[in-house]
């Protein structure tokens, strides 16, 4: 896993599970605790995630949340997109790209959900 970018947008590519969770909790929370705004997280070449993995990003958006910040999460992979939607994750998440109707079905993406 490699993370690249600064406290205002940051690039995640590779694995994210239990064996890269650590490192990426880490230099994500740096982030949050180094910025202002939102900090967007592209996940266009994230290949991989696990229940952990979801766990750092779920734990990033609280703690940008608490120091008033917002995690918005960029490119999400379909397979990722899909994840989110059927954990309702998507409702609390910040998404670009992401448009889900009521009944939880994915439509055609119309820009970034607010």
């Amino acid at each position: 896993m490699r993370i690249t970018g600064d406290h205002t947008a940051l690039a995640i590519e590779g694995r994210l599970d239990v064996r890269t969770a650590a490192d990426a909790r880490a230099r994500l929370h740096r982030a949050v605790d180094g910025g202002r705004g939102d900090l967007v997280l592209d996940l266009a070449r994230l290949d991989f995630w696990d229940a952990t993995g979801l766990g750092v990003i779920m734990g990033t958006h609280r703690r940008a949340g608490r120091i008033g910040r917002r995690l918005v999460l960029r490119a999400v992979p379909a397979q990722l997109q899909r994840l989110l939607v059927a954990t309702r994750l998507h409702r609390i998440l910040a998404v670009e790209g992401i448009t889900v109707d009521h009944l939880g079905a994915n439509l055609p993406a119309l820009g970034p959900v607010l």
